[in-house]
């Protein structure tokens, strides 16, 4: 059996794992998961596990992360392609109180009344801890946990370590323990971009392409809507 191996941020996590049976059933080919943050330090992100020499044919992650490493020859050219597009949502831990984050003032609010926040050290914790909180002056307000992903974040929120989660909202919709609220206002908006690309040197580039072009299809449209994320134009 044919095999290829994807290293997958979060942020598109959810459209994948409900897309990834049916793409190995219709062309046989078996899919090796690895995981990996798009961006930030450490060991996990993508680029410092590929720096590291693990295998891959496919990434899939933000823009902000494929940009790093095309710049750094690790991406084959020509071969990227955006898959779906997620707004920065706010999520709390099942059950409690739901703030207004409706307009900026109100969601400035919110977060200097929760006072312990938690983000994931990706792009978008980088852009939440260097632009957006400094720019509503609430630093000296609120503590700020950065996880080195996602995951580990919602986890946190879910086991009431933190009482308000900011991240994709991919990574907020469906998941246990959680309440998602909402997008954040649009002042202070990211929309996060992932997208996919076949690696410089992939073992498979053939199945690489095969892959991306299914997760481009029209099947991912119910996936994508389902996981809380928009159909890139």
């Amino acid at each position: 059996m044919a095999q290829l191996e994807v290293i997958i941020s979060g942020g598109f996590q959810g459209p994948y794992n409900q897309m990834l049976p049916s793409f190995e059933r219709m062309t046989g080919i078996k899919v090796i998961t690895k995981s990996g943050a798009s961006q930030g330090s450490g060991p996990k992100t993508i680029k410092a596990q590929l720096l590291a020499g693990t295998s891959a044919d496919v990434v899939i992650l933000s823009r902000e992360g494929l940009a790093e490493l095309i710049a750094m020859d690790k991406i084959l050219p020509k071969s990227d392609a955006d898959l779906a597009r997620a707004p920065l949502g706010l999520a709390v831990p099942v059950g409690g109180q739901k703030p207004d984050i409706s307009n900026l003032k109100s969601f400035r609010e919110a977060l200097v009344k929760a006072q312990k926040i938690v983000v994931p050290g990706s792009t978008s914790g980088i852009y939440l801890t260097t632009e957006v909180f400094p720019r509503l002056k609430i630093e000296d307000q609120i503590t700020v946990q950065v996880t080195e992903r996602g995951s580990q974040a919602t986890d946190l929120l879910a086991a009431r370590g933190a009482n308000i989660a900011i991240q994709p909202s991919s990574e907020l919709v469906n998941v246990p323990g959680i309440d998602y609220i909402g997008p954040i206002p649009n002042d202070v908006q990211l929309i996060q971009t992932f997208a996919a690309a076949i690696v410089v040197n992939s073992a498979h580039p053939e199945n690489a392409k095969k892959l991306i072009e299914y997760l481009r299809s029209q099947e991912s449209a119910g996936p994508i809507k389902r996981s809380g994320m928009d159909l890139v134009p």
